[in-house]
């Protein structure tokens, strides 16, 4: 094996990781609620 094979594996890994975390975070955020459009009541 190379002599760097862990240690690349492992930044590759660790770069991955990275963007997948950040990725994440993002959809942290509670999504809007528009809650429920109710029409009046026409019968009253």
């Amino acid at each position: 094996m190379a002599d760097n094979y862990l240690e690349y594996h492992r930044e590759d890994y660790e770069r991955r990781k990275a963007l997948w975390l950040a990725k994440k975070s993002h959809k942290r955020s509670s999504p809007k609620r528009t809650g429920i459009q109710r029409p009046d009541d026409e019968s009253l």
